[in-house]
This record gives C-alpha cells, sequence and structure tokens, in this order.
C-alpha cells in the first residue's frame, strides 16, 4: 500500500536501529539460516537480535535442521562430529525459561558447576523472547511472545522463590511502577469486516464481553452492528438475562455436562441461540487455546466468564475430571497479573544475569528492562555457564551403555558444522515433539507419548507507528477484528519501570499489538494446531504485512490513518510451535493418574532428564519452572 518506508525494514531479521545497523551487516547470513558463518555471529560487533524487524521467532535458520532430523534426512550428509572436547557437569538443550530455570537451579546447587546451555534460535528465552523499536529515535519495547506472568492455579513454593529470588515481587512491582492506562479516555471497539458480516463497521464503545453490562449498554451496541436482528436479540439476551439452561440439575452434574460440550454447542443447543452470533463470538478464545469456541469446554468458558452461565448459578471453583482440570480462570491464584514491558523477556534476562553476570549489566529487577545484553559474553571460554545460540541440538545419548554410563554426549548443528560436548548429566528443556527425536535410545512409549501433544501455533505482531492519532480520533484503545487475519489490534500497554518510559498519550510514538492464531473449525483441537502450523510455515513476511496494512487501513479509516505514512516498522513474532499442548476433555480421553502423555514422557531416562511446559501439559512460565526444578532434582538424586 504505496509504503513509503526502506525495505530495509521489511526483510526477514533486519535490524530497524541506527544503534543496530552494525548488526544489519553482520547478521544477513544468520537471519536467512544460510550463512556458513551462523556459528560466529554471536561474538560479532553489533550482534543484537531484539532490535531485528521482520519474521522473528521461529524464524528462517532456527527450525530447518530440526525439520531435516524428523524427517530422517539430516544424517545423510551432516558427516561426522567434530569432537570439541568440551565436558560440563550439566547440558541444558533449550535457552527457553524452563532450560534457563535449570541451569539455574543446578549453579545453585553446585556454584562450581560447568554449565553448557544450548539454543536454536538467534536469542535466548524461547517464546519469551523482546522486540526493541525506535519509532522516531524513542525505545519502545514490546514481548514478541510469552507475555504475563500470571497463571490460572496457585504459583508453587519454587516457582515463588524463584521470584523472589530474581527481585520479581508482583504486588510490589505493581504499586511502584507505571502501571496506569497509557491512554485514558480510550474505550474498546470492534470492527466488523465486511468478509464475515456482510459490511465494514467500525463499532466505538464495544461493552466487555466478558463482563456485565446492563441492557441499555448492549442494546446500544448491538444496534450499532451490522448483525442481523436475531442475532442481536440473542446476544442481548446471553449477556444481560441470566437463565437457567440445565434446570433440575446440581452444580457438579452441569460442570460435568459442561466439560463435555463446546461452547459452540453451548450457544446452539442449551441456549438456542440463532446461528448468526456464531461469528461474534468464534475467535473469543483464541489467544488463550489457539482455537475458537467450536474447539474450548463450555466449562472453561465459564471459567472466563463468557456470557450464558450466569443462570446456571454453578459454584465457585474448578471441576476436576480424570486428567483434566477446567482451564478457566475460576480458581483462587496469587495475583500475579504484573507484566513487564516485553514480557517474559525480563524474567529471561534476569535468569541470564544470574547465570553469566558480565553478559548483562545492572543489578535490580529495574535497570534490566533497558539493560543492552552483551552477547558476545555468553559463551566464553572459562565462564562457568556458557549459552550458545544458533545452535540446533541433534543427538543426546549416553556414553555407552545407559546402565553403567558416566557421561551423556550432544551433538549440535551450528553454522553447516556439527560438533559434540560431554556432560554428566543433560535436561532436555525443548519442545517434547522435538526430544522424541534427539535421543533414538529413549523407549518407544515415551517417544510417542512426547509426539501426542500439539502445541499452539500462534503469531505476536507488533507494528511500530509515528503516533497513534489515528485510534485517538476513533476514541479506541482496543479493537477486536473477529473475521480478520488478526482477531485483535490495541495500543500496547507498556509499563514505566526504572528509566523505561511507556507512552503517555496517543499523540507520541506507539506500538500496535496484534494477534494471529491459524487454526482448522471442525477439527479436533490438536489437528486444528496442526493445520494451522503448517499454514505459519507457508506463509511468508510479504503476506503478512500485506494483511497487516490492509487490516489497519480498514478498521482505522475513520481515524485517517495511513499505512505510507504511520508504519515505521513491523516485526512478525511466528510460533508454529507455540504454547503447550493443554489437554482437552472434548478431544482427548479421561487418562488413569500417571498415565498422562505428559507424565510418560518427562520420566527420567538414566542421565537425561525432562524439563519444559510440555512436561507439565500447562502454557504457563510457573509450570516450566516447576518442571525444571523437578528435572534438576532428578539427575542430582
Amino acid at each position: 500500500m504505496d509504503t513509503t518506508i526502506t525495505r530495509r525494514d521489511f526483510v526477514q531479521g533486519v535490524a530497524t536501529s541506527v544503534a543496530a545497523s552494525v548488526a544489519h551487516r553482520a547478521l544477513p547470513d544468520l537471519a536467512r539460516g544460510t550463512g556458513s558463518d551462523a556459528a560466529a555471529t554471536q561474538d560479532a560487533p553489533g550482534y543484537y537480535p531484539p532490535a531485528l524487524t521482520g519474521l522473528r521467532g521461529s524464524g528462517p535458520g532456527s527450525f530447518e535442521v530440526a525439520h531435516a532430523l524428523r524427517d530422517g534426512d539430516f544424517w545423510k550428509s551432516a558427516g561426522q562430529p567434530a569432537d570439541t572436547g568440551e565436558t560440563y557437569d550439566l547440558i541444558v538443550v533449550g535457552a527457553g525459561l524452563s532450560g534457563l530455570a535449570a541451569a539455574h537451579f543446578h549453579q545453585r546447587r553446585a556454584p562450581s558447576a560447568r554449565i553448557l546451555v544450548l539454543d536454536n534460535h538467534d536469542d535466548f528465552g524461547g517464546h519469551a523472547q523482546r522486540d526493541e523499536f525506535r519509532p522516531g529515535g524513542r525505545l519502545l519495547l514490546s514481548n514478541g511472545g510469552s507475555a504475563s506472568i500470571e497463571s490460572p492455579f496457585a504459583y508453587s513454593r519454587v516457582a515463588r522463590e524463584l521470584m523472589n529470588e530474581l527481585g520479581v515481587d508482583p504486588r510490589a512491582l505493581t504499586a511502584r511502577c507505571d502501571v496506569r492506562d497509557s491512554y485514558p479516555g480510550l474505550t474498546d471497539a470492534v470492527f466488523f469486516d465486511r468478509e464475515t458480516f456482510g459490511a465494514d463497521r467500525f463499532v466505538a464503545g464495544a461493552p466487555d464481553p466478558f463482563s456485565r453490562e446492563d441492557a441499555a449498554v448492549w442494546s446500544r451496541f448491538v444496534a450499532r452492528t451490522p448483525l442481523p436482528a436475531a442475532a442481536q436479540r440473542d446476544i442481548l439476551r446471553l449477556q444481560t438475562a441470566p437463565e437457567d439452561f440445565l434446570p433440575g440439575l446440581s452444580s457438579d452434574q452441569k460442570k460435568d455436562r459442561l466439560s463435555r460440550i463446546s461452547y459452540r454447542d453451548f450457544l446452539l443447543r442449551l441456549a438456542k441461540a440463532d446461528p448468526a452470533i456464531l461469528p461474534f463470538y468464534q475467535t473469543a478464545p483464541h489467544d488463550l487455546y489457539g482455537v475458537g469456541i467450536d474447539a474450548v469446554p463450555a466449562l472453561d468458558c465459564w471459567g472466563l466468564s463468557y456470557p450464558g452461565f450466569d443462570g446456571l448459578r454453578l459454584a465457585p471453583g474448578p471441576y476436576p475430571r480424570m486428567g483434566y482440570t477446567a482451564r478457566g480462570y475460576a480458581t483462587p491464584r496469587d495475583p500475579y497479573r504484573f507484566h513487564f514491558p516485553d514480557g517474559n523477556a525480563t524474567i529471561a534476562r534476569l535468569l541470564v544475569r544470574a547465570l553469566v553476570p558480565a553478559a548483562v549489566p545492572g543489578n535490580t529487577v529495574d535497570d534490566v528492562v533497558t539493560a543492552r545484553v552483551d552477547y558476545g559474553k555468553l559463551d566464553r571460554a572459562g565462564s562457568p555457564v556458557r549459552i550458545r545460540l544458533n545452535a540446533t541440538v541433534v543427538r543426546v545419548g549416553h556414553a555407552g551403555a545407559r546402565e553403567s554410563a558416566k557421561e551423556v554426549e550432544v551433538t549440535w548443528s551450528r553454522g553447516g558444522a556439527v560438533a559434540s560436548a560431554r556432560g554428566r548429566g543433560a535436561v532436555l528443556a525443548c519442545w517434547n515433539s522435538v526430544a522424541s527425536y534427539l535421543c533414538p535410545e529413549l523407549p518407544e512409549k515415551q517417544k510417542q507419548a512426547m509426539q501426542y501433544g500439539a502445541k499452539v501455533p500462534l503469531v505476536y505482531t507488533t507494528v511500530a507507528l509515528r503516533d497513534g492519532t489515528a485510534f485517538e480520533k476513533l476514541g479506541a484503545r482496543e479493537i477486536a477484528c473477529p473475521g480478520m487475519f488478526h482477531t485483535t489490534a490495541w495500543l500496547d500497554r507498556a509499563v514505566a519501570i526504572g528509566a523505561y518510559r511507556c507512552p503517555a498519550s496517543a499523540r507520541e510514538p506507539a506500538l500496535v499489538r496484534m494477534t494471529r492464531t491459524p487454526c482448522a473449525p471442525g477439527l479436533s483441537e490438536r489437528d486444528q494446531h496442526r493445520a494451522g502450523r503448517a499454514e505459519l510455515l507457508a506463509t511468508s513476511f510479504e503476506e503478512f504485512e500485506r494483511n497487516i496494512r490492509d487490516q489497519l487501513a480498514r478498521a482505522l479509516a475513520g481515524g485517517g490513518f495511513d499505512p505510507a505514512r504511520d508504519i515505521e516498522a513491523i516485526t512478525v513474532n511466528r510460533w508454529p510451535h507455540g504454547y503447550a499442548y493443554e489437554y482437552n476433555p472434548l478431544f482427548d480421553p479421561d487418562w488413569a493418574p500417571g498415565e498422562r502423555p505428559c507424565d510418560v514422557a518427562r520420566k527420567r531416562f538414566g542421565r537425561i532428564a525432562i524439563a519444559n511446559s510440555d512436561a507439565a501439559a500447562a502454557a504457563y512460565m510457573d509450570a516450566a519452572i516447576d518442571e525444571a526444578w523437578r528435572a534438576v532434582g532428578e539427575l542430582e538424586s
């Protein structure tokens, strides 16, 4: 759409800031994953992945080796691994939050231990990556993945203590940091697109569908939508007129019934709503589950305060079934709702600072937000802990018979070369599906369990704008777009902490956050994730860019938005393997205790332990930490 932005900002993985211009010159091969010098770029002057834009997350160069290993092609041309001669007390596969936590727990127990952490991405943190922008020369931060430290369950003692150790006290941070709404006076809105709803229509002042506004508010809203009269009537009824759709049943009986039907079926079969309401609600659970209301249990939607349940008078608290607990947020938990400007990337940075202090300057939770990581110090000879990026692990096995082996051998591919090192033990903190291919000697039952879950594919897009005046003119801070390529677009609610200052007005340079979770309604949840993953891998950055520009131009047309004038940079964080798969009673069986796939998959195998959020079947930071603690403890027992 007649972009005036230099194309440098839109090639995959190219830096936008002046400070990162050196990185741009050093990283072209790394960004595309084709260069033979990729092994050296981590130590190159100016190497700084957070400032790169274009296609990020699991971008080019991060997954091709793993796919070749999965397909049985890698070893056909890999050649004999070079023995680096390196030996470690622990080798961790994966520099995400679970892997970094595992390294931290081991170092805490054995301060003099030598630890190697390997990761296939160009940055540490796994899904907890960080995006940096400088629209108008001003530093703005956003999360490239994992955003919040909240969880639907109470934090364990281990996870709480680690947060305290890192200086992360949500209550204290909320009290002393600027966490107010950065854009006072702006409200929510819905953009109805013509392809889904018959007309392009922007409706400001949208009530929160998960809260209970009075009938007058909802009446005014639905009257301005392009929805047919029957759909308007049923939305109003569901949102404002409590009705018991399961009379005569106890609370537990109702919960059991709701755990066995989708929210879509609840609306159609129990609430007897007109099918025309479905497009309005269909994508509501996308950001949490990666699927729409056709594949989410109605009980989960009750826990999340979706409309239609008030008249059922369900007792508060979770309802467990064999191998499954309702995933909604209706359970008592710690108020861990505080989030950093770059999301959980700050937690990853704090862990790296604890492991390799020389790489992350400063000493407080405040100054780590604006600290510039020295990536060249992450993998220094002589350092007790070394973090090696752009290194895809391709094999993990015992050095000799498992029963008598004293060491494990870990082999990785980096820059086209294959190398190996040995350690007294290894923690596989990568995705379960990957781990099943890294360790051929694992029992077949365990490998099958590792491959059961299908991680949630998702996209976190950030668009840097010259300013946010188009949002201000429309009176909107967040726009739901239930029928479009990205289902949400909102002015980022950054937090002011330490030296970092978020925008105080929509007239300042701004970041727009957008989310996309590709899926295939009508299939089982796992099959929807697989279909979405294939779609993501086949979608070019240019296609993302076209859709982003078209969507913002249409949704913000009433505010005078011009993509060519207003967009300064785009980062698309693509995660084909995103959230850990959480069991869904609509499609997964009721397993006996200890027989869930995650229970089988995480079993220690000799000197190899498993740590990741997949091992808990829970896509939350505290779960990743708890699994890291368990894995390290198993190796040291």
